[in-house]
């Protein structure tokens, strides 16, 4: 599920970590444990942040335990969606797919994570077309030949969260909005591709997402971003899909969070539907069509392991 990047929040977090200008120094977020000796670990991470780059704090490596348990939560999160892709239709409701979101998540000992959350009504999120994210299930939506639409779910299993989502194209579409489809994904598997070892910056999978899309004459949505995730619904990072080599970020094993670019077929800008009364879903600004796929992953010492799918 798409987390807005808090911009003012950005800013201000950015000028709390830079101590003065001129000094180019990040916040010590990475700290030695106390008795103990450092590991190679620690000495990788210590050598980027007396460079200057933002790193993790400990709170954000998830240990074994956790991982596993994450894992679980992510087998079920893509049984939720397998389920959706074996029943998804022209005709119908984007309310009858959340209610397959629901009662499989529950039938199987899981918690749909968006119900409820901050006031989001629904189980699951149906965007549809020129819907960025967020679109909320209704009885109105009826799926019709020629839409596309994201179905994105997180799910909680056990305290843990896995989130993904994907596209489905409804019977045959336009083919300009099929190669949008395919075009999102791959540059979900361009930024997978990056992470294919560690340390390596958010800044840099959002540049290789963001030259692949202008590529192919798309724009990356720039207000919304992935995030970390597993402990918490959204946790650091903010993983945004556009930026600069070297920056945002240093992504080390036991980090766990999504990449899922949202990909527009005009400009990247979105607004508010000012007719949602949750105050949820999110449109491209020239309601040109949108397309989006999401994966939770893990970082390990070989790359990017896909946790949800």
């Amino acid at each position: 599920m798409g987390w807005w990047c808090a911009q003012k929040n950005v800013t201000l977090r950015l000028l709390n970590i830079y101590y003065k200008v001129g000094k180019k120094k990040i916040k010590n977020n990475w700290t030695l444990i106390p008795g103990l000796p450092p590991t190679e670990m620690d000495r990788r991470i210590l050598e980027f942040q007396e460079r200057g780059k933002l790193c993790p704090s400990r709170d954000l490596i998830k240990t074994k335990e956790q991982i596993e348990g994450i894992r679980r939560a992510g087998k079920l999160n893509t049984a939720v969606l397998d389920a959706v892709a074996g029943k998804i239709r022209e005709g119908m409701t984007t309310l009858e797919i959340d209610k397959i979101v629901y009662d499989y998540t529950v039938a199987h000992g899981g918690i749909p994570a968006p119900l409820n959350y901050e006031g989001y009504p629904k189980s699951c999120c149906t965007s549809i077309n020129e819907v960025v994210c967020h679109g909320i299930p209704k009885e109105e939506d009826v799926l019709q030949e020629g839409d596309i639409v994201n179905v994105d779910c997180t799910t909680i299993l056990d305290g843990y969260y896995a989130d993904a989502s994907r596209m489905f194209v409804i019977g045959k579409t336009d083919p300009r909005w099929q190669r949008l489809v395919d075009v999102a994904w791959e540059c979900l598997k361009v930024g997978e591709k990056v992470c294919g070892k560690p340390y390596v910056f958010v800044g840099d999978l959002g540049n290789a997402i963001a030259k692949h899309a202008h590529a192919n004459g798309y724009s990356v949505v720039r207000d919304l971003c992935g995030h970390g995730v597993g402990c918490k619904f959204h946790e650091d990072p903010e993983v945004e899909h556009y930026g600069h080599k070297g920056t945002g970020m240093l992504l080390v094993p036991g980090m766990t969070f999504t990449i899922e670019p949202m990909i527009n077929m005009g400009t990247w800008r979105v607004f508010v539907d000012e007719d949602d009364p949750y105050g949820w879903e999110v449109i491209s600004e020239d309601e040109l069509p949108s397309a989006q796929w999401e994966h939770t992953y893990v970082m390990t010492e070989n790359g990017v392991e896909v946790i949800s799918s």
